[in-house]
């Protein structure tokens, strides 16, 4: 895998017409998107790491999503089917390696084929090309090793590495003349008459406006500016195994289950990387902290924060079976190598080696609810993106396009309402 896109700029600047809190691809793109439809005003992307892309964006399957999923007429569901085609355009123009390598989704009892109609009604809906139903006979040529009683095909399902993509993002920022600041992590939001006052490590930089992208800290900075706390960000760690070399062959492209529709999350799925491993995973626990990505970490304030939501014990109360199979899965190998053997029936506890870890930034309202759309709030001269979960990655150009839309129609800023 490449290393994370380093900045040309170590430390903000005083002011600047135009923040962007967060470096994640999701903070990148609305950096670049900013500039291009304002050229003239200075941009500035201040970021708590010392490395870009250092969270969500390098701790994933590397899957360019189709739009499956996602309910018809939801943010998400427009936004990843457009972003999706222009990630692969803008790869394509800048020489980044990817591939429309084609997912599968399997059912394998037969409950789940309700569940599998309506994700096929879903994405029909959405717009998803080629999308379609097949048998067993034709399962076995897309995936031999799979095993399924029914599947859907989608074909325009692709990889890439997001690092990468986060890197060309930078480069375009700092060829249109914006600054990056890398470890200035913002830690007050103070207000005044004609700016916001961004206090980090270095000092404080005062912005006419700002866009927070700032992922699993997206609640504390809104909060900080003045909004409500509700909803708060919940870290979930998702562990991934990867096969080992002379295994790959098991897993052609995307290996993926019918999901639970009532979840935010997808399920354990088999994903071949632009790279040519395969990985399996991931599990989905609350974490003890929105950067532990190894089981012995945890971080006091965070654990406490999610401790004392209420929307954590109402989530626990409803969830708690599906909790217990995730900490299972997660504990033992055995059960992890199992959950994938479901779909790919070869697959054994030999084959697998740990590969590594993720922590999802997951808004949980205070009534226990799983937020499952993209998520947007408001605060003076400032716009709050406030969950952005998968399949942000896909929908970054998208999602870039929609949030300075929106924030040229809160600031007042007509040059920021359409692409110029």
């Amino acid at each position: 895998m490449s290393a994370a896109p380093r900045p040309g700029q170590p430390q903000p600047p005083a002011t600047c017409d135009l923040a962007v809190v967060g470096g994640g691809i999701v903070g990148l793109a609305v950096a670049r998107e900013l500039i291009h439809r304002s050229p003239r005003a200075s941009v500035c992307i201040v970021e708590r790491e010392s490395d870009l892309a250092a969270h969500q964006t390098s701790h994933s399957s590397g899957v360019i999503h189709a739009g499956i999923y996602y309910r018809p007429g939801s943010l998400k569901a427009r936004l990843c089917v457009q972003g999706a085609r222009e990630l692969f355009a803008y790869c394509g123009e800048r020489g980044i390696p990817n591939e429309r390598c084609g997912k599968v989704l399997l059912a394998t009892e037969i409950s789940e084929l309700s569940r599998l109609e309506e994700l096929e009604r879903r994405g029909k809906s959405n717009g998803v090309c080629g999308l379609r139903r097949i048998d067993t006979a034709g399962l076995a040529q897309i995936e031999p090793h799979a095993r399924a009683i029914a599947a859907l095909h989608s074909p325009g399902t692709g990889i890439v590495d997001f690092r990468t993509v986060a890197r060309a993002y930078a480069e375009d920022v700092l060829a249109g003349g914006g600054t990056i600041a890398t470890g200035s992590e913002v830690s007050e939001v103070r207000l005044g008459r004609r700016a916001l006052r961004l206090v980090h490590r270095h000092g404080a930089t005062e912005a006419s406006h700002a866009i927070f992208c700032a992922g699993a800290w997206s609640d504390r900075l809104a909060v900080a500016a003045g909004a409500t706390p509700d909803p708060r960000i919940v870290p979930f760690r998702g562990t991934f195994l990867r096969l080992k070399p002379e295994r790959r062959h098991l897993v052609r492209a995307l290996i993926y289950p019918v999901p639970d529709p009532s979840l935010p999350f997808l399920g354990l799925h088999l994903t071949r990387h632009i790279d040519g491993e395969v990985s399996i995973g991931p599990t989905a626990l609350i974490a003890p902290g929105r950067n532990a990505y190894r089981l012995r970490e945890w971080r006091p304030r965070d654990a406490l924060e999610t401790l004392a939501w209420p929307g954590t014990w109402r989530m626990l109360r409803h969830w708690w079976p599906t909790g217990l199979g995730e900490l299972r899965r997660a504990g033992l190998r055995s059960a992890f190598v199992r959950a994938a053997a479901r779909y790919v029936p070869e697959l054994r506890v030999s084959d697998v080696e740990p590969a590594f870890a993720g922590v999802r930034a997951q808004a949980l309202a205070r009534d226990g609810r799983l937020l499952d759309d993209f998520m947007f709030s408001y605060t003076e001269r400032a716009l709050h993106v406030r969950n952005a979960p998968s399949p942000a990655a896909s929908a970054s150009l998208a999602i870039a396009r929609h949030v300075v839309g929106q924030a040229g129609q809160a600031f007042g800023l007509e040059h920021l309402q359409a692409r110029g």
